[in-house]
């Protein structure tokens, strides 16, 4: 290992999701948020190579989940097809710019173009390496705007757990051959994850927007045999809010009124639209297990201390004033205020309109922990196919199965450590604590049953208050948060072993990304 050192300002974070790319250039002592974020997509115009057979949309899912680019927004939580290009039989002369990426990429759907809209990671591994060279070349020579010939930056790739060692191989030689890095390192989500949480040992839940990962870490290694994954995710809980809405006689009437009535498919998306704008505002609570929908707030005195190093002074103050203006108003005022306050009722402006909502809306995570509420909207058959093939199972079931292939003797560990991130949690609070209700199960009931390794507790961890810039956004940036945690402390050491310099790539070749990064060993 060659004595080299790295600038903080040169080191570069790229985490890759199922659905999307996050990505920052430069570490300080406030850890920064990403700076960069785009759909993990690629799009291609059609050839008469594609249009001949050879790309052929992919079966292996669902059919309601393909082709759903609703309202085709360039977020993460877009609904998103399968990869349509076969991975079997790779299509002639395809180069990594013809794909269409990012900003190209929405402007082209925004023009309606014919496009073949791929998605490389949305099945937990690489379909295919001319598509995520494309993505990876975007993130860095277009949004980082760095240069391949004068590249000095070390590269931490933050990548989802379970990829083999050849594919592991085959990323360190895009980046070192492909795009000439000064450094390399991969780090697994879920040691990321945990790692943000200040926890090495735990259970990362990773809800995504058809899947829901689920990872059970010790001593700071993924338990790769015990992972579990089930084809759950916000992808229903969006369809589940769209059903229930279909109840809301003021909704219906204002989206789709008597004499403009929408139909079918449109309808469908409308109120899909909906949900998911009143998710990503933050106006859904989940109650805990045996919890009514409305949340009981605490009364009492304000611990001003407190308030101040949690940083929501903010809230304080609004709240307050909230409430004095509340005092001011005549007795109708307030009569209509706490009648208001019962119901639960928000107003949302949508599409031009504005929709008042109530209580239905914190239903929106329920079909996490009871997959049949699916059933009208999925088809009883769909479901039992699914639960057939070990991909659909209650949340919290996912989680016990997990640990429950981990040895004996590191449970208590593990469940000492529960984490749920995915991009859901920066905006819906509770469900954590929605998880860890549910999962008394699985721990020790009585005291008569105690021995050593018997888990006593399920703690749920989340990501420090300390770091400003992830304080009001919930748990969700966890693995971008921990990815630059081990990055400031790799590539601060020239004599460490975590990452792979040039002259180390130069001598071994790819092979020395299997020994330089830990979650390989």
């Amino acid at each position: 290992m060659s004595n080299i050192g790295f600038r903080d300002s040169s080191i570069v974070i790229i985490e890759s999701g199922r659905t999307f790319i996050r990505a920052g250039l430069g570490l300080h002592d406030l850890i920064h948020a990403p700076s960069i974020e785009i759909p993990a997509r690629v799009g291609i115009r059609p050839s008469p190579d594609l249009q001949n057979g050879l790309a052929t949309p992919s079966t292996n899912k669902p059919q309601s989940r393909l082709g759903d680019n609703l309202d085709v927004q360039p977020s993460a939580s877009t609904s998103r097809a399968a990869s349509s290009v076969p991975q079997s039989q790779p299509i002639p002369a395809v180069r990594v710019t013809d794909y269409l990426v990012g900003k190209q990429l929405d402007e082209a759907i925004e023009a309606g173009q014919d496009l073949i809209i791929s998605w490389p990671f949305a099945e937990g591994d690489i379909r295919d390496w001319i598509q995520v060279e494309a993505l990876w070349k975007y993130v860095l020579f277009t949004s980082l705007q760095l240069r391949r010939v004068q590249f000095e930056s070390p590269v931490l790739l933050c990548l989802y757990p379970g990829l083999s060692r050849d594919a592991c191989e085959r990323v360190a030689q895009i980046f070192f051959e492909r795009f000439n890095v000064a450094a390399f390192s991969i780090l697994e989500r879920p040691m990321a994850q945990l790692y943000a949480a200040n926890a090495i040992s735990g259970v990362a839940v990773d809800i995504n927007d058809t899947y829901t990962d689920v990872t059970p870490v010790y001593e700071g290694f993924p338990i790769h045999y015990a992972r579990t994954s089930i084809l759950l995710g916000t992808h229903d809980c969006e369809r589940f809010l769209a059903h229930l809405f279909r109840s809301n006689t003021s909704v219906m009437s204002s989206l789709s009124p008597p004499d403009a009535p929408l139909q079918g498919a449109a309808l469908d998306d409308t109120l899909r639209a909906l949900a998911r704008q009143v998710w990503q505002e933050g106006l859904v609570k989940v109650p805990s297990h045996g919890e009514g929908v409305r949340e009981i707030e605490d009364e009492g005195v304000t611990d001003i201390a407190a308030v101040l190093v949690a940083g929501k002074e903010k809230a304080v103050i609004e709240s307050g004033m909230k409430k004095r203006a509340t005092a001011k108003a005549s007795a109708a005022e307030q009569a209509r205020a706490r009648e208001i306050e019962a119901l639960d009722l928000v107003t949302v402006q949508f599409r031009g309109k504005e929709l008042t909502l109530g209580k239905e809306r914190h239903r929106f995570c329920e079909p996490l922990f009871d997959p049949s509420l699916l059933a009208p909207i999925e088809g009883a058959e769909e479901l039992q196919r699914r639960a057939k093939e070990g991909l659909l199972m209650p949340l919290h079931e996912a989680v016990g199965h997990a640990v429950g292939h981990a040895e004996v003797d590191i449970r208590q560990y593990i469940y000492g450590g529960l984490l749920v991130t995915g991009d859901i949690t920066s905006h819906v609070k509770g469900i954590g604590p929605a998880l860890q209700s549910r999962l008394s199960p699985y721990i020790l009931s009585s005291p008569d049953q105690a021995n050593e390794v018997q888990p006593r507790v399920v703690r749920l961890v989340k990501v420090a208050e300390y770091f400003a810039e992830y304080r009001e956004k919930g748990d969700g940036l966890a693995a971008f948060l921990g990815s630059s945690i081990v990055a400031k402390i790799t590539f601060h050491d020239p004599n460490g072993k975590n990452f792979v310099s040039k002259a180390d790539y130069s001598e071994r070749g790819p092979k020395a990304v299997l020994e330089m990064s830990p979650c390989l060993l």
